[in-house]
């Protein structure tokens, strides 16, 4: 059975979102039809019904929105790597620009004063880190490496990949041959991969049983003969050990600010290290911190904003939750040459509390970039101290870098009606083109 609707928008997964206007209780209720696009007409079959809602699949294209291009990646449809590949490339940047102004009026009750040009950059090739799936499939010829099917938990037969640089999908069907012919082939769940300015390619392989001498053998081959580096990892992330060959290191730059970071390849850093750079330069920028102010980084990683704010003269502390990243930053500033403008500690952010924030003293400026679930303890603290005897410690200028639009609304909700800031800017940045993933800028001041 198949039905016919109108595209009205997008959600914020790149489903097309319409409503039903048959007959009956169903007259009204909401799908999110997979594959479609605005201002199109398609008929489709459901995949989940809800009270309220209904998920379903495109089946035939009735009316075609001028915004559908041909998708790059042949496995497009299937993987679930991308969700807007056949959408042109600068309407991608308005569907996330709407996803963000929506996400921000509706839960947060808040419009900027002013939307920011859109950071953009390389549209293919772009991905330096990605998590390959791995499952040894018999009945498709062997192990299949790749990201999982889209709604599903099956790895995708990608034999290329648009998104990830050209010398690593072309690694895709050797890396099937290479984990195939091991004695463990069952046992290897995943690949971690990570590329930093350098041209090779570091592929931690997570093995659930010991590797035999002959396999062994066969990693060195590979790596000698498609430049790559190996890690074993045999447990959690901690468990990532060296394997072959050994004169090799992962960094990356920032050119702007004379910096090269140097990381592990299960550390935390950006996907796209073009939109990176550019994103770093357009946060120092809109923090403008002034030599000698105290400027406080808050999930501050590897230092990726807090050496670059520390060139300009401010003397800052990077505060991040987790103990190796704050170890590695201190040495990440050392390197270049910037451990006395710069502090780092390990601190729980998720639980700060007024009291906890009252007692690092007086910022004049700070930095967010939290994960997924947002800064909601942080901004609730300053919110806090804005409306009590203590609000001379609040400071004036904060800067959100957001990978979530829902939480940086709640977040943002809090910061201007219990604050007292406004938020004067806010843009998307495209760290993920072809996907649903929303990145952005928000900037709030209080006078």
């Amino acid at each position: 059975m198949s039905d016919t609707v109108c595209i009205e928008s997008l959600d914020g997964q790149g489903r097309g979102v319409a409503r039903f206007s048959g007959d009956g209780e169903a007259h009204g209720k909401v799908i999110f039809v997979e594959g479609a696009l605005p201002r199109e007409i398609v008929r489709f079959v459901p995949l989940k019904k809800k009270k309220n809602w209904d998920v379903a699949k495109m089946t035939l294209l009735l009316r075609e929105s001028p915004f559908r291009v041909l998708p790059r990646c042949p496995h497009f449809g299937v993987c679930g790597g991308c969700a807007l590949q056949h959408v042109d490339a600068f309407t991608q940047i308005a569907i996330k620009q709407r996803i963000l102004e929506d996400n921000l009026w509706h839960i947060g009750r808040v419009t900027p004063r002013h939307i920011l040009r859109p950071i953009m950059g390389p549209w293919w090739e772009y991905r330096t880190r990605a998590r390959l799936s791995v499952n040894h499939v018999p009945k498709k010829g062997g192990v299949l490496v790749g990201f999982h099917e889209r709604r599903s938990r099956f790895v995708c037969d990608m034999r290329q990949c648009a998104v990830l640089p050209r010398s690593v999908s072309d690694l895709l069907l050797p890396l099937r041959a290479l984990l195939g012919a091991l004695s463990i082939c069952g046992s290897i769940p995943q690949i971690e991969l990570a590329k930093g300015n350098a041209d090779h390619t570091v592929m931690v392989l997570r093995i659930m049983k010991p590797l035999s001498d002959h396999d062994k053998d066969r990693l060195r081959q590979f790596a000698d003969r498609y430049d790559v580096q190996w890690w074993l990892q045999t447990g959690g992330p901690d468990t990532a050990t060296l394997f072959y060959p050994e004169d090799r290191s992962l960094q990356y730059a920032l050119p702007e600010f004379g910096i090269t970071i140097p990381f592990l390849p299960l550390d935390f850093t950006q996907v796209n290290h073009h939109i990176n750079a550019v994103l770093v330069s357009r946060v120092i920028h809109l923090l403008s911190p002034q030599a000698g102010e105290r400027v406080a980084d808050l999930f501050c990683g590897l230092g990726n904003f807090s050496l670059p704010i520390a060139t300009r003269g401010s003397v800052v502390t990077g505060m991040e939750g987790s103990a190796a990243l704050t170890k590695r930053a201190v040495s990440a500033a050392m390197h270049n040459g910037l451990a006395k403008r710069t502090h780092f500690v390990t601190k729980d952010l998720f639980a700060v509390t007024a009291m906890d924030w009252a007692g690092t003293g007086k910022w004049d400026r700070v930095l967010l970039d939290p994960p997924r679930d947002g800064a909601e303890a942080v901004c609730r603290a300053v919110a806090e101290l804005s409306t009590g005897v203590q609000y001379a410690l609040v400071p004036k200028r904060m800067v959100y870098v957001s990978c979530n639009p829902s939480t940086l609304a709640r977040d943002a909700a809090i910061l201007v009606h219990e604050g007292g800031y406004t938020l004067t800017q806010a843009g998307i940045v495209n760290m993920f083109p072809h996907t649903s993933h929303v990145e952005s800028v928000a900037v709030f001041e209080r006078s």
